[in-house]
């Protein structure tokens, strides 16, 4: 294998490896003669990210052999692309063959400079496929990554998980007096109840999403679903960076959060890459502990409102019976399983 990178796709590229190193450590490669696909998981195996490289998309792409597959650590390609972009001419990746112990990275920069990098990698990964139809999920919304950003700038920077409420847009009829009608979906910080959150700011915002979502579907009884901010964090940069908007996909609390770019859906056909980001999400649901949360009465517009508050004792006693269950993780408690999913796909093959 052989590929070689320059301008705007070189840039694309390095955003990409960003991205996959703030999910997950290590990288899985697989290259065909029509596409070169990344893999990553985290280390609690809650979250999921694959990118699809076309092979339109590089300057030069050989594959002499029909599949290729082996994996590195993100952090070793994140230093050989520590030289700044703007410095580099070309970027060059070559596996001499399939089973080479060690693959080239060579950076010839404008100052005639040629830097050359060999890192060591597995030539048998454990590489998994995680295939979610996304035209499935009966929930979804597209927003703007920047717009997402300023709306999550109103939470605490340490906040680790969020919720996101859905309503359907007909059960709010509008209120002259107060103003709440409009206001389908939520974003709740989430507190831990085995923690003592006496001194966190619980924070709640009420979003019209005529006014911030570029779309919104959603019919039905409400839903929530409460995941990890890191990870959407990193994509809300990586799809910025891109110049391109963001689209989420859910169903319910326990059921995986599914996010991709805009043109991914709809106009894949004109780009040249692809990604996808799959997330667990919490399997207890915030609504089931009480009624949804309704806007203050002075509610306007999409302005944030934030209230200092303490867990509710229901929300505390109800989940610490199913802590002692929980698999591990590095952010949420408790979790749903994808596991089940990549151990499906690990015996079929499936089309990313």
């Amino acid at each position: 294998m052989e590929i070689t990178l320059s301008d705007n796709a070189l840039k694309t590229f390095a955003r990409c490896i960003t991205c996959l190193a703030r999910i997950g450590n290590e990288l899985a490669i697989q290259a065909s003669s029509s596409q070169l696909l990344f893999h990553t998981i985290n280390s609690s195996r809650s979250a999921y990210q694959c990118i699809a490289f076309k092979s339109g998309l590089f300057d030069a792409y050989n594959v002499s052999s029909n599949s290729l597959q082996c994996s590195v650590l993100l952090k070793a390609v994140c230093a050989v692309l520590r030289t700044p972009i703007t410095n580099i001419d070309h970027l060059t990746v070559r596996l001499p063959d399939p089973d080479a112990p060690k693959v080239q990275w060579i950076l010839d920069c404008y100052n005639g400079m040629r830097k050359t990098y060999w890192i060591t990698c597995n030539v048998e990964p454990d590489i998994h496929h995680l295939s979610l139809d996304r035209q499935k999920f009966p929930s979804n919304f597209v927003v703007r990554p920047r717009d997402l950003s300023r709306l999550l700038a109103n939470f605490q920077s340490s906040l680790q998980e969020i919720t996101i409420i859905a309503t359907e847009p007909s059960s709010l009829l509008t209120d002259a007096s107060n103003e709440i009608g409009g206001k389908e979906v939520e974003l709740r910080s989430y507190m831990d109840p085995t923690k003592d959150n006496d001194t966190l700011l619980h924070t709640q915002l009420w979003i019209d999403p005529k006014e911030e979502f570029l779309q919104y579907v959603h019919t039905g009884d409400p839903i929530d679903v409460t995941f990890s901010v890191k990870e959407l964090k990193a994509f809300l940069s990586f799809c910025e960076g891109c110049e391109v908007d963001l689209h989420l996909h859910f169903e319910k609390a326990g059921e995986p959060i599914l996010m991709a770019p805009k043109f991914g859906l709809e106009d894949g056909s004109h780009s040249n890459f692809d990604a996808t980001l799959v997330l667990a999400t919490m399997l207890i649901s915030q609504l089931h502990e009480g009624a949804a949360s309704e806007p203050p009465v002075g509610a306007t517009g999409t302005h944030p409102h934030t209230e200092e508050r303490n867990a509710s004792h229901m929300l505390q006693e109800n989940c610490r019976a199913n802590v002692s269950f929980e698999p591990p993780s590095d952010h949420t408690r408790i979790w749903s399983d994808l596991s089940v999913l990549w151990k499906n796909d690990r015996h079929k093959e499936k089309q990313f």
